[in-house]
C-alpha cells in the first residue's frame, strides 16, 4: 500500500507531526511518499530520523501521482486540502484531510487522530464521499490544466473598481443581471464556504446542484438561487474597467471583460475520505455549533 503526504508546511505543521504520521504509516506497512517541498523543509529532521532507511520517497507534482497510490493525506486546513484537487485531478485518488488549521470542514480529523486514520486506511474501513466538481469553460484558455474547482467559482470586481454587472444565463436563457461586487457559483461542498458567508444556503454534499450567490448586490430583492448542476451557467460581464478577477477555489486570474465564461458539472469527482463515525450533520453541529444552546444542557 502506498500513500502520498501533502502539506503547505509553514508554522502549523511541525517536524514532529510529520514524523508521527510517517512512523504510523511505516508501522502499518504503508509506504509514505512525501511532497518534495515538504521533504525539503524538514530535511534535517527527517534525515536524522530516517538516514538508515530508504523507505522515504517523494513526489513533486501531479505528474508523479498515478493509480499505484491508494490515498493522499493532506496535513493542514481546508485550503491545503483544496490544493490536492489539482494534484489528484481525474485520477480519483482518495484524499484524507487531517486538520492543522482552524475550522476544518473538509479536513475534519484532528492531528490527535493520526493513528486512527492510518489504521482506517490500512483496513479500508473508511467511507468515500464522492464530491462533485464544477468546470469552467472560457473563450480563452484559463487556469491551465486545472479549470475545475471543488468549492466555488467566482467573478469579482477588482479592488479599486466600482461594482460590475454580471449578465447570467441558464442553458442560454436569461436569468438575471447582478449589479454587485461579484458572483459565486458554489458546489454543495462549497456551500459552507464563501457562499455561506454571503448568506447562501447550506446544501447537502450529495445534492446534484449549484448555488448562485451574489456578493454585495445593489438590489435588496436579489437572493441566492439553487439550480440543478446539469444546467450550464454562462456569464457576460460589464464594468467601468476593462477586467475583473476570476477564481477557482483559491486560484485566481485577471480576465478581460470581453471573455465569455460558462460553468458546468465536471465529468469526474473528488473522493474525500471520512471515517465511519464522521458525517455531514455531525460536522455542521461541531463546526457551525448548530443546536448549541445553553438551554439544551
Amino acid at each position: 500500500m502506498k500513500v502520498a503526504i501533502y502539506s503547505r508546511g509553514g508554522e502549523t505543521v511541525q517536524a514532529q507531526d510529520l514524523i508521527n504520521l510517517t512512523e504510523a504509516l511505516l508501522n502499518a506497512g504503508i509506504s509514505p511518499v512525501m511532497y518534495s517541498a515538504l521533504n525539503y523543509q524538514f530535511q534535517n529532521e527527517l534525515l536524522a530520523r530516517y538516514a538508515q532507511t530508504s523507505a522515504l520517497q517523494s513526489f513533486a507534482d501531479a505528474s508523479d501521482l498515478d493509480d499505484s497510490f491508494d490515498a493522499l493525506i493532506s496535513l493542514g486546513g481546508d485550503g491545503t486540502l483544496l490544493d490536492t484537487v489539482c494534484l489528484v485531478r481525474d485520477k480519483m485518488i482518495p484524499v484524507l484531510g487531517i486538520n492543522f488549521g482552524r475550522l476544518g470542514f473538509l479536513a475534519s480529523l484532528g492531528k490527535d487522530n493520526i493513528d486512527e486514520a492510518v489504521q482506517s486506511l490500512k483496513a479500508r474501513s473508511h467511507v468515500l464521499d464522492k464530491r462533485g466538481l464544477l468546470h469552467l469553460d472560457a473563450s480563452i484558455p484559463l487556469f491551465g490544466k486545472e479549470p475545475f474547482a471543488l468549492n466555488e467559482f467566482t467573478i469579482h470586481k477588482r479592488e479599486f473598481s466600482p461594482m460590475i454587472k454580471i449578465h447570467t444565463y441558464l442553458n442560454g436563457e436569461f436569468l438575471n443581471t447582478f449589479w454587485s461586487d461579484g458572483l459565486i457559483v458554489s458546489t454543495p461542498t462549497g456551500s459552507t464556504g464563501y457562499s455561506l458567508s454571503c448568506n447562501g444556503p447550506v446544501i447537502f454534499p450529495d445534492s446534484e446542484s449549484f448555488v448562485i450567490t451574489p456578493i454585495a448586490p445593489h438590489n435588496l430583492n436579489i437572493r441566492p438561487i439553487v439550480v440543478p448542476n446539469h444546467h450550464v451557467i454562462s456569464f457576460e460581464v460589464e464594468g467601468r474597467v476593462d477586467d475583473f478577477i476570476c477564481t477557482l477555489d483559491s486560484r485566481k486570474e485577471l480576465v478581460d471583460k470581453s471573455v465569455q465564461l460558462a460553468i458546468k458539472k465536471e465529468n469526474f469527482c473528488f473522493n474525500l475520505v471520512r471515517l465511519n463515525e464522521n458525517n455531514f450533520l455531525k460536522t455542521l453541529r461541531e463546526k457551525l455549533t448548530w443546536g448549541f444552546d445553553t438551554r439544551n444542557r
